[in-house]
Parts: structure tokens; sequence; C-alpha cells
């Protein structure tokens, strides 16, 4: 009988060592998150902020500068947490990629998945696909929180299907020039609520005018001629700040601050005399010559 009772407090004991030795490792593995992107949402309501319209072909959007200002937000909330990845929804008749969504899709760190057109231009099926990517990552636990940027109240089930396997799940929304553009029952759903704000979206979105900088002889600045010039922003931006600004930007590397982001565009602009919004290739050159000019001053 003491045999026994010894042979069974020797299993306790090396069920618990494997416990804490298990625990421990899962202590030591750090907290990863992922933004998930209802573009049909995004257009439809920061259009209506920002440029008052939903109508996509009345204004310019940044998807990238946008992409990069969410992905700094999201670092400053989950402090501790590294980025997995954006998911970008969309919709596409056939699900073929626009060019503007292929240049998307082409960017770091980024997955654009495509649902379908029907012939309203209303997206299918996004719902669905946004459901599929939550569950299965917080199934695998390869997020530990999601950041979901939509309203729809088809999107209740996606949110209860994360938490579910343990995800926590953020809902992150528009404002709103007047009432709500959220269901009600999606925000009972989720873990927290936070609201994107005027200031937040304005440098991204605009009204479509005739370029600026960009007259009916204006040649396209080379790769090359972009990364110069970032470079040459880098170089003003640190002799402003000094040195120690460096701090706050290479922990973000490959990304930059929303508002450095944007200086840097701007100042850009004004060098080059020449629109660089929408023109995903041109910004990817800038953001190069901007960091690699940062890299050799540490």
């Amino acid at each position: 009988m003491n045999d026994d009772l010894a042979a069974l407090a020797a299993r306790i004991d090396r069920t618990n060592e494997l416990l804490t030795r298990m625990l421990a490792e899962v202590a030591k593995t750090p907290s990863t998150h992922a933004i998930f992107v209802d573009a049909g949402y995004l257009y439809a309501a920061a259009g209506r902020l920002v440029a008052g319209t939903e109508d996509r072909r009345a204004f310019d959007l940044d998807a990238e500068g946008l992409i990069e200002a969410l992905i700094d937000r999201a670092r400053s909330i989950f402090a501790d947490s590294r980025l997995l990845r954006v998911y970008w929804y969309d919709g596409a008749r056939r699900r073929i990629h626009t060019s503007e969504q292929q240049s998307i899709a082409e960017l770091p760190d980024v997955k654009v998945r495509l649902g379908n057109l029907n012939a309203n231009n209303q997206q299918k099926g996004v719902d669905s696909l946004i459901r599929t990517d939550l569950e299965s990552l917080a199934r695998h636990r390869a997020i530990s929180d999601a950041a979901l940027l939509g309203g729809d109240e088809d999107l209740v089930s996606a949110v209860e299907a994360a938490q579910g396997y343990g995800a926590r799940v953020h809902l992150w929304g528009i404002e709103a020039p007047e009432g709500r553009n959220q269901a009600e029952p999606l925000l009972w759903e989720v873990d927290s609520q936070r609201t994107l704000d005027l200031d937040f979206f304005k440098p991204y979105v605009s009204r479509r005018t005739a370029p600026a900088y960009e007259g009916p002889g204006a040649n396209r600045p080379t790769r090359e001629a972009v990364r110069f010039v970032g470079a040459q922003v880098a170089a003003k931006w640190l002799a402003a700040r000094g040195r120690a600004s460096l701090a706050e930007l290479l922990p973000g590397h490959p990304y930059l601050p929303g508002s450095v982001d944007q200086d840097l565009l701007v100042e850009a602009e004004g060098i080059l005399q020449y629109s660089l919004r929408g023109q995903a290739d041109l910004r990817r050159a800038l953001r190069d010559g901007f960091w690699e000019h940062v890299q050799t001053q540490y």
C-alpha cells in the first residue's frame, strides 16, 4: 500500500514538474497580435468622415501609409507583443486583384484576402473569410490579441470563435460624423473598443483632384532619385532632433511612426515637386532612403 502511495506521489511530482516547465516556456513566449481590416468598412467610413462621400471613385486612399499608421498604433497598444501580420479583406470581381489591391498585397507583413463583388458592388464572403482566419489563428495559438477594424454585425460570430480559443478581440472603429457606423451586437461582444478619429485619417484620405506638383510635362522620378531624397530628409530630421531621437525610430524598423512618415512624405513631395500619393514603389524607395541614412548614424 505504501509502495502504491509512493508511486502515485512520484507521478504527481513528475506531472507538476512538467506543468511547471511548460508554464515557464509559455511565459517566455512573446505575445503576438494581428490586425484585421474590413476594407469595405474602412473605405466607406473613412471616405464619409474625411471626404464626405462613401464612393471610392471620389477620393484617394493612401493604403500603404494608413497600414503603417495602423501598425504603429497597434505597437503602442500592444507594447509587449509582436506583429504577426495585417490581414486586408476586400471584394473584387471574380476575386481577381485590382491594381490597387495588388500593390497592397506586395507590402511587407500584409496579406490580402478577397471576397467577391456582386453586380451592385457589394462585398460577398468577406465576413466568412475574417471568421475563418480569426478562428484558425486563435485555435493554433498564433495570436493572443486581434485588432479588428470593422463594423458589420456579421462579424459577431468571428469574434466569438476567436474568443472561444482564448484570444482577445479589440474592435477599432472610425469616427462617425453622426450616429454610429458599427453594429451594437458587435460592440457588446468584443473585449475592448477604440475609435480612430478625423485627425488619424486626414493624412491618408483626400478628394480626387488634379495631383499636386504634377503638371502636363511632369516626369516621374526614378526610384534612386526618390531614395536620395529620403536620405536628404533623414539628414535634416536628425539635424533638427539630434541622435537621441533615434531611440524612438529604431525599435519600429522597418516601419516609421505615423507622424514621421507623413512629414517625410510632405517634405519629399516639396523637394521633388511631384506627388507620391498612391505610388507604392516610390513610397518604399523614399522610406528605404530615410532608413539607410538613419542606420549610418548608429
